[in-house]
């Protein structure tokens, strides 16, 4: 039985395809290409869908036989007093997150580095690391139950002889009680970055502060703190581009019609109107526009940190 020869085009192949597997440059982008068709997939086609800003955009007829309209939805959009409304609830509601929300990780990771006893150090850590697993129904649920009028805070505060208020349907609380749910479940997770960083530090810096008589506070505020400076301008940076992009499961668990004035933000706005009442070329536009400022401020930013500190994301 003779068996088939192998053309030289076969084993031309063969030999590229094994010089091709002998350059490491060759294996890393065959590991790459799953995560880069991902993102092209999944990130990056779906923007192509907002075109639908520039139509009246029909369900039953598509993008491509839906009316184009320019930017009647734009101009539209800033007549409407509501909208200013959920712009100015926007910017007050990410504007105070990033001022709490931002250093409370910063310090956390700052405290637990101070811990000298390593089963006490991993058990903090664990119970801080917690929260961020539990759904925002189950953290919901947990905080009107213990901010309501009947609930523990309030027969806390009936103790004491003080009135009871409930938090969670007075306009003054809302915001408070949005920032404080995030960073309890937030903060823990938060920290794994900066424990990275402090991880990372050279402890001959220590023992040079120490033998010139550097406390712990100076270790901190001349060795610590300086070495996470760049850790902490990416992440600031990051955050200052999500400024206007609220956690929309978080805002509905909490929302209720005595705080819609205060707490309707553009995501649960978009939701209400774009998909609840099928307004999609509208609300697309809101989108878009809020887009344009996320941008703008990382632009902004990145190029002011780059002059003033020399640390930048690009």
């Amino acid at each position: 039985m003779a068996f088939p020869s192998i053309t030289d085009r076969e084993k031309k192949g063969d030999r590229v395809i094994k010089r091709l597997a002998s350059r490491d440059e060759f294996i890393l982008m065959l590991f790459a290409v799953p995560g880069l068709l991902y993102f092209l997939v999944f990130k990056y086609m779906p923007l192509l869908g907002n075109v639908i800003a520039f139509q009246n955009y029909n369900i039953f007829k598509g993008i491509w036989d839906s009316p184009w309209v320019g930017f009647a939805h734009f101009s539209r959009m800033f007549t409407f007093d509501e909208f200013f409304r959920v712009l100015m609830n926007s910017i007050r509601l990410g504007f105070f997150s990033l001022l709490f929300g931002f250093p409370a990780p910063i310090v956390l990771a700052l405290l637990i580095n101070e811990v000298k006893h390593l089963w006490f150090k991993k058990t903090v850590q664990t119970i801080v690391y917690m929260p961020h697993f539990l759904s925002w129904v189950i953290v919901g649920s947990i905080f009107i139950n213990l901010l309501s009028y009947e609930g523990i805070v309030n027969q806390f505060l009936h103790w004491l002889g003080l009135s009871r208020t409930d938090f969670v349907t007075e306009d003054n609380f809302f915001l408070s009680v949005l920032i404080g749910t995030g960073i309890w479940k937030e903060v823990g997770w938060g920290t794994i970055i900066y424990l990275a960083a402090l991880s990372g530090i050279n402890p001959n810096l220590y023992e040079a502060a120490m033998v010139d008589g550097a406390g712990r506070w100076k270790q901190m505020w001349y060795v610590t703190l300086p070495c996470l400076w760049p850790t902490m301008i990416v992440v600031l940076l990051l955050s200052v581009g999500q400024i206007l992009d609220a956690n929309v499961e978080q805002v509905l668990i909490f929302l209720n019609p005595l705080v819609r004035d205060v707490g309707e933000v553009f995501d649960t706005y978009v939701y209400n109107i774009g998909l609840v009442g099928g307004q999609y070329s509208y609300t697309t536009a809101i989108g878009l526009f809020k887009a344009t400022i996320g941008i703008a401020l990382v632009f902004g930013l990145n190029a002011l940190s780059r002059r003033l500190t020399g640390e930048s994301i690009y």
